[in-house]
Protein backbone atom coordinates (compact mmCIF):
# COMPACT_ATOMS: atom_id res chain seq x y z
CA UNK A 1 0.00 0.00 0.00
CA UNK A 2 1.58 3.47 -0.85
CA UNK A 3 2.07 5.97 1.50
CA UNK A 4 -0.31 8.99 2.02
CA UNK A 5 1.42 12.15 0.55
CA UNK A 6 1.75 15.57 2.67
CA UNK A 7 3.57 18.38 1.32
CA UNK A 8 4.81 21.02 4.07
CA UNK A 9 5.25 24.45 1.61
CA UNK A 10 7.17 27.62 2.90
CA UNK A 11 9.11 30.34 1.45
CA UNK A 12 12.24 29.43 3.10
CA UNK A 13 13.88 30.75 6.30
CA UNK A 14 10.00 29.72 7.52
CA UNK A 15 10.87 26.76 9.71
CA UNK A 16 10.28 23.93 7.16
CA UNK A 17 13.39 22.20 7.71
CA UNK A 18 11.89 22.46 11.68
CA UNK A 19 9.05 20.81 10.59
CA UNK A 20 10.89 17.76 8.69
CA UNK A 21 12.98 17.06 11.66
CA UNK A 22 9.72 17.02 13.94
CA UNK A 23 8.37 14.41 12.42
CA UNK A 24 11.36 12.39 11.63
CA UNK A 25 11.13 10.33 14.90
CA UNK A 26 7.62 9.28 14.65
CA UNK A 27 6.98 5.87 13.44
CA UNK A 28 4.14 6.13 10.99
CA UNK A 29 6.10 8.83 9.22
CA UNK A 30 8.46 9.41 6.54
CA UNK A 31 10.44 12.64 6.77
CA UNK A 32 12.24 14.80 3.96
CA UNK A 33 13.83 18.16 3.94
CA UNK A 34 13.96 19.06 0.36
CA UNK A 35 13.42 15.24 -0.58
CA UNK A 36 15.25 15.18 -4.19
CA UNK A 37 15.70 18.57 -4.67
CA UNK A 38 18.08 18.55 -7.33
CA UNK A 39 15.86 16.48 -9.17
CA UNK A 40 13.22 19.54 -9.82
CA UNK A 41 14.44 22.73 -8.54
CA UNK A 42 15.20 23.99 -12.19
CA UNK A 43 12.43 22.60 -13.55
CA UNK A 44 10.07 23.80 -10.74
CA UNK A 45 11.34 27.41 -11.52
CA UNK A 46 11.48 27.10 -15.33
CA UNK A 47 7.28 26.19 -14.72
CA UNK A 48 6.74 29.40 -12.71
CA UNK A 49 8.31 31.44 -15.23
CA UNK A 50 6.45 29.86 -17.89
CA UNK A 51 9.33 28.31 -19.73
CA UNK A 52 8.44 24.75 -19.12
CA UNK A 53 5.09 22.69 -20.41
CA UNK A 54 2.85 21.74 -17.38
CA UNK A 55 2.31 18.59 -18.81
CA UNK A 56 6.05 18.05 -18.58
CA UNK A 57 6.61 19.23 -14.95
CA UNK A 58 3.31 17.52 -13.85
CA UNK A 59 5.10 13.97 -15.39
CA UNK A 60 8.49 15.20 -13.70
CA UNK A 61 7.02 15.54 -10.29
CA UNK A 62 3.96 12.27 -10.40
CA UNK A 63 7.33 10.07 -11.56
CA UNK A 64 9.32 11.69 -8.43
CA UNK A 65 6.33 11.17 -5.72
CA UNK A 66 4.32 8.20 -6.87
CA UNK A 67 7.47 6.08 -6.56
CA UNK A 68 8.10 7.76 -2.93
CA UNK A 69 5.17 7.10 -1.74
CA UNK A 70 4.89 3.64 -3.29
CA UNK A 71 7.81 2.44 -1.74
CA UNK A 72 7.48 3.91 1.44
CA UNK A 73 6.65 1.74 4.16
CA UNK A 74 4.51 3.72 6.58
CA UNK A 75 1.82 5.73 6.62
CA UNK A 76 2.68 9.33 5.37
CA UNK A 77 5.59 10.21 3.41
CA UNK A 78 6.11 14.26 4.09
CA UNK A 79 8.60 16.24 1.77
CA UNK A 80 9.05 19.67 3.45
CA UNK A 81 10.08 22.16 0.95
CA UNK A 82 10.04 25.72 -0.28
CA UNK A 83 11.07 24.92 -3.73
CA UNK A 84 7.91 22.86 -4.64
CA UNK A 85 6.12 26.30 -3.82
CA UNK A 86 6.64 27.09 -7.59
CA UNK A 87 4.43 23.81 -8.58
CA UNK A 88 2.02 24.23 -5.75
CA UNK A 89 -0.87 24.34 -8.39
CA UNK A 90 0.50 21.02 -9.85
CA UNK A 91 0.79 19.07 -6.61
CA UNK A 92 -2.54 19.83 -5.77
CA UNK A 93 -3.67 18.72 -9.02
CA UNK A 94 -1.85 15.93 -9.32
CA UNK A 95 -2.45 14.44 -6.30
CA UNK A 96 -5.38 14.83 -5.18
CA UNK A 97 -5.63 12.59 -2.18
CA UNK A 98 -2.46 14.38 -0.49
CA UNK A 99 -2.60 16.70 2.52
CA UNK A 100 -0.58 20.29 2.42
CA UNK A 101 0.44 22.19 5.15
CA UNK A 102 0.82 25.81 3.97
CA UNK A 103 4.06 27.15 6.55
CA UNK A 104 4.49 30.90 7.07
CA UNK A 105 6.69 33.42 9.22
CA UNK A 106 6.39 37.01 8.99
CA UNK A 107 8.29 38.52 6.06
CA UNK A 108 10.09 40.91 7.43
CA UNK A 109 12.02 38.26 9.48
CA UNK A 110 11.82 35.84 6.26
CA UNK A 111 13.83 39.01 3.89
CA UNK A 112 15.80 39.99 6.78
CA UNK A 113 17.42 36.47 7.09
CA UNK A 114 17.64 35.55 3.55
CA UNK A 115 19.54 39.04 3.16
CA UNK A 116 22.15 38.81 6.00
CA UNK A 117 22.69 35.37 6.52
CA UNK A 118 22.64 33.92 2.95
CA UNK A 119 23.60 36.92 1.15
CA UNK A 120 25.83 35.55 -0.69
CA UNK A 121 23.72 32.33 -1.95
CA UNK A 122 19.54 33.81 -2.26
CA UNK A 123 19.70 36.03 -5.67
CA UNK A 124 23.63 36.04 -5.97
CA UNK A 125 24.99 38.76 -8.64
CA UNK A 126 26.40 35.35 -10.00
CA UNK A 127 23.67 33.45 -10.20
CA UNK A 128 21.46 36.24 -11.16
CA UNK A 129 23.50 37.68 -13.45
CA UNK A 130 23.83 34.06 -15.29
CA UNK A 131 19.68 33.03 -15.13
CA UNK A 132 19.52 36.60 -16.87
CA UNK A 133 22.07 36.30 -19.75
CA UNK A 134 20.94 32.48 -20.85
CA UNK A 135 16.90 34.24 -20.86
CA UNK A 136 18.42 36.95 -22.91
CA UNK A 137 19.99 34.21 -25.27
CA UNK A 138 18.38 31.05 -24.80
CA UNK A 139 21.21 29.60 -27.45
CA UNK A 140 23.40 29.39 -24.97
CA UNK A 141 24.15 26.88 -22.45
CA UNK A 142 21.44 26.77 -19.45
CA UNK A 143 22.76 27.79 -15.77
CA UNK A 144 23.42 24.59 -14.15
CA UNK A 145 21.20 22.70 -11.62
CA UNK A 146 22.51 24.17 -8.16
CA UNK A 147 20.40 25.94 -5.99
CA UNK A 148 22.35 29.42 -6.72
CA UNK A 149 21.21 29.70 -10.35
CA UNK A 150 17.46 29.20 -9.94
CA UNK A 151 15.46 32.29 -7.98
CA UNK A 152 12.99 32.81 -9.75
CA UNK A 153 12.71 36.24 -12.36
CA UNK A 154 9.30 37.24 -13.01
CA UNK A 155 8.47 37.25 -16.14
CA UNK A 156 5.99 39.13 -18.55
CA UNK A 157 2.93 39.28 -17.18
CA UNK A 158 3.84 38.09 -13.73
CA UNK A 159 3.96 40.44 -10.71
CA UNK A 160 7.14 42.82 -10.31
CA UNK A 161 8.19 42.03 -13.63
CA UNK A 162 8.46 45.79 -14.26
CA UNK A 163 9.78 46.55 -10.89
CA UNK A 164 12.25 43.43 -10.55
CA UNK A 165 15.05 44.87 -12.53
CA UNK A 166 15.91 47.70 -10.35
CA UNK A 167 15.19 45.69 -7.11
CA UNK A 168 18.68 45.47 -5.17
CA UNK A 169 19.40 42.34 -3.36
CA UNK A 170 16.99 42.85 -0.29
CA UNK A 171 14.09 43.65 -2.60
CA UNK A 172 15.03 40.37 -3.99
CA UNK A 173 14.95 38.79 -1.05
CA UNK A 174 11.02 40.14 -0.39
CA UNK A 175 9.87 39.34 -3.52
CA UNK A 176 11.04 35.63 -3.08
CA UNK A 177 8.89 35.03 0.39
CA UNK A 178 5.49 37.13 -1.27
CA UNK A 179 5.27 35.19 -4.51
CA UNK A 180 6.40 31.62 -2.84
CA UNK A 181 3.45 32.46 -0.83
CA UNK A 182 1.28 33.75 -2.94
CA UNK A 183 1.70 30.63 -5.55
CA UNK A 184 0.65 28.23 -2.69
CA UNK A 185 -2.05 30.40 -1.36
CA UNK A 186 -3.42 30.70 -4.91
CA UNK A 187 -3.10 26.94 -5.69
CA UNK A 188 -4.75 25.90 -2.41
CA UNK A 189 -7.73 27.96 -2.61
CA UNK A 190 -9.50 25.09 -4.66
CA UNK A 191 -8.18 22.71 -2.59
CA UNK A 192 -10.74 20.15 0.04
CA UNK A 193 -10.58 21.74 3.00
CA UNK A 194 -9.49 18.73 4.83
CA UNK A 195 -6.90 18.29 3.26
CA UNK A 196 -5.27 21.77 3.75
CA UNK A 197 -3.47 23.38 6.83
CA UNK A 198 -1.81 26.96 6.98
CA UNK A 199 0.08 27.64 9.75
CA UNK A 200 2.06 30.25 11.04
CA UNK A 201 5.62 29.10 12.51
CA UNK A 202 5.66 32.41 15.43
CA UNK A 203 2.11 30.43 16.24
CA UNK A 204 4.15 27.00 16.69
CA UNK A 205 6.57 28.55 18.51
CA UNK A 206 3.95 29.78 21.19
CA UNK A 207 0.83 28.15 21.39
CA UNK A 208 0.13 24.37 22.21
CA UNK A 209 -2.90 24.51 20.65
CA UNK A 210 -1.37 25.01 17.27
CA UNK A 211 0.98 22.39 17.27
CA UNK A 212 -2.08 20.04 18.44
CA UNK A 213 -3.79 21.26 15.41
CA UNK A 214 -0.53 20.59 12.96
CA UNK A 215 -0.02 17.09 14.61
CA UNK A 216 -3.83 15.64 14.25
CA UNK A 217 -3.11 16.70 10.64
CA UNK A 218 -1.42 13.70 10.06
CA UNK A 219 -2.36 11.72 13.17
CA UNK A 220 0.22 12.15 15.58
CA UNK A 221 -0.58 12.24 19.37
CA UNK A 222 -0.18 14.86 21.28
CA UNK A 223 3.46 15.56 23.45
CA UNK A 224 5.02 17.85 25.20
CA UNK A 225 8.32 17.07 23.55
CA UNK A 226 7.01 18.53 20.12
CA UNK A 227 6.63 22.05 21.92
CA UNK A 228 9.62 21.97 23.30
CA UNK A 229 11.25 21.15 19.82
CA UNK A 230 9.39 23.84 18.40
CA UNK A 231 10.76 26.25 20.68
CA UNK A 232 13.97 26.05 19.40
CA UNK A 233 15.74 27.44 16.65
CA UNK A 234 16.56 25.26 13.78
CA UNK A 235 18.75 25.81 11.07
CA UNK A 236 20.64 28.58 12.34
CA UNK A 237 23.82 30.43 9.71
CA UNK A 238 24.14 33.01 12.03
CA UNK A 239 22.84 33.58 15.32
CA UNK A 240 21.76 37.09 15.49
CA UNK A 241 18.67 39.02 14.59
CA UNK A 242 18.60 41.69 12.43
CA UNK A 243 15.75 43.85 12.42
CA UNK A 244 14.79 45.63 9.54
CA UNK A 245 16.29 49.47 8.84
CA UNK A 246 13.91 52.23 8.38
CA UNK A 247 14.98 51.77 4.44
CA UNK A 248 14.51 48.02 4.22
CA UNK A 249 11.10 48.74 6.25
CA UNK A 250 9.51 50.42 3.15
CA UNK A 251 11.23 48.73 0.76
CA UNK A 252 9.19 45.21 1.65
CA UNK A 253 5.58 46.92 2.56
CA UNK A 254 6.17 47.88 -0.98
CA UNK A 255 6.55 44.12 -2.09
CA UNK A 256 5.06 42.33 0.74
CA UNK A 257 2.56 44.03 2.26
CA UNK A 258 -0.10 43.02 0.36
CA UNK A 259 0.64 39.69 1.40
CA UNK A 260 1.40 40.21 4.76
CA UNK A 261 -2.69 41.12 5.52
CA UNK A 262 -3.61 38.42 2.95
CA UNK A 263 -1.48 35.62 5.44
CA UNK A 264 -3.16 37.61 8.43
CA UNK A 265 0.09 39.16 9.87
CA UNK A 266 -0.46 42.91 11.07
CA UNK A 267 2.45 44.92 9.12
CA UNK A 268 1.94 47.96 11.52
CA UNK A 269 2.93 45.50 14.75
CA UNK A 270 6.07 45.89 16.07
CA UNK A 271 8.34 43.53 14.13
CA UNK A 272 9.70 40.79 17.16
CA UNK A 273 13.39 40.14 17.93
CA UNK A 274 14.89 36.62 17.59
CA UNK A 275 17.19 35.59 20.61
CA UNK A 276 19.37 32.41 20.54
Amino acid sequence: MSAELVFILGSGRSGTKMAAKLFAGVEHIESHHEYVRDAYQREASLYFMGLLDRAEMTARLKAIYEAAAFYSPVRYFIDSSNKLCWVADLLVEAFPNAKFVHLTRDGRKVASSFFHKLSGHVYSDRGLNALRAWLARPSQPMPPPPEEFWWVIPQEGQPFHADFPTFDQFQRCCYQWAESNRAVADALEGAPAESKLSVKLEALTASRADVKRLLDFVDVPFDDSFVQALTRPQHVYVPIDYPLTARQAAQFAAIGGPMMQRLGYDLQAREYRMTY
